[in-house]
């Protein structure tokens, strides 16, 4: 058998046996999709996969016990790879790197500014969405590194690290009624309409169990996942905002200029924490440690590896 045969495998589950698909990843056709996926059954002396005609409809249970196998030898092969590339030519290559708006907005210029002075000839590739789909990217080797608040710890194929903690603040126009407050209550909070991130975003699953837990009823009347288009919305006078801290840290003289002011939210919402994540078993090349460490300085490579060892156990 050859790697060929298992990536068709590898790409039949995870293209949802939907063999046009895996075809169209592996840049050949479906009949030889098909074909080598018959060869390595044929070698093996076991279906691997369950059948309606032609149809692929999911792995038989020794398919369940040869998946990850095959996973295995291919993320070998990628390592094999990737360790070749590091000792011949350690400072250039591709960091590929899945996070989300805020993330890429606030946090991570002034990182990858300071990664580029150090590694000039590596190119970053910036993707950003969903942290569930991070995690996806992550894990299938399409993105070698993972950043987000939520979402990635839940995932046994991942190493994270917690990196920083932030929190939320509330955001509204200047001369509005919640400023004349002290001290913010939930229940001051609850009487506006809100705005803020959507669901599985930023920390907004915090924001959601704080109201519950006071039993407090929210008018969300608007959600989005960019904290500038959150302010821009509050400009217009739509509603509250609740965004993150550093959107407001990184954007004070956009926030002067649409006449907003903050207030803080700290007491209010438990604090949030940002995650970095890689692949576990995966070879982190020499660049990818010191990105890491650029953006969790906190975090030494012993610590990474100690923790990637500790995972594989």
């Amino acid at each position: 058998m050859n790697f060929q045969q298992l990536r068709s495998i590898r790409e039949a589950c995870r293209c949802g046996y939907n063999l046009t698909e895996v075809a169209n990843v592996l840049y050949t056709s479906q009949p030889g999709v098909s074909r080598q996926i018959r060869e390595v059954e044929e070698e093996l002396g076991v279906d691997i996969f369950e059948r309606n005609g032609k149809r692929l409809t999911g792995l038989t249970e020794p398919g369940k016990g040869i998946l990850p196998i095959i996973e295995r030898l291919l993320l070998e092969a990628e390592n094999l790879r990737q360790a070749g590339n590091d000792y011949s030519d350690q400072a250039r290559g591709t960091l590929a790197i899945a996070t989300t708006h805020t993330q890429a907005r606030y946090v991570l210029p002034k990182v990858v500014q300071q990664f580029r002075l150090a590694f000039p000839e590596v190119r970053i590739a910036l993707q950003q969405s969903a942290p569930e789909h991070i995690a996806e990217w992550v894990l299938s080797g399409k993105a070698d590194i993972g950043i987000a608040t939520e979402g990635l710890s839940a995932f046994k194929d991942l190493v994270s690290f917690p990196c920083y903690e932030w929190n939320h603040v509330v955001v509204v126009p200047d001369g509005h009624p919640l400023l004349a407050h002290a001290e913010l209550s939930l229940e001051d909070l609850a009487k506006f309409p809100l705005i803020t991130y959507d669901v599985g975003f930023t920390g907004r699953g915090h924001i959601d169990d704080a109201f519950k837990r006071a039993g407090l009823r929210t008018d969300i009347v608007l959600t989005a996942m960019d904290s500038d288009v959150i302010q821009q919305y509050v400009a217009l006078g739509l509603g509250v905002g609740l965004v993150a801290s550093m959107a407001i840290e990184s954007g004070n003289e956009n926030q002067r200029a649409q006449g907003l002011r903050t207030i803080s939210a700290s007491h209010l919402f438990q604090s949030n924490v940002t995650r970095l994540a890689v692949r576990r078993g995966a070879y982190l090349r020499a660049y990818t440690y010191d990105f890491i460490q650029k953006f969790a300085p906190d975090l030494s490579r012993e610590d990474i590896r100690a923790a990637l060892a500790e995972q594989e156990i």
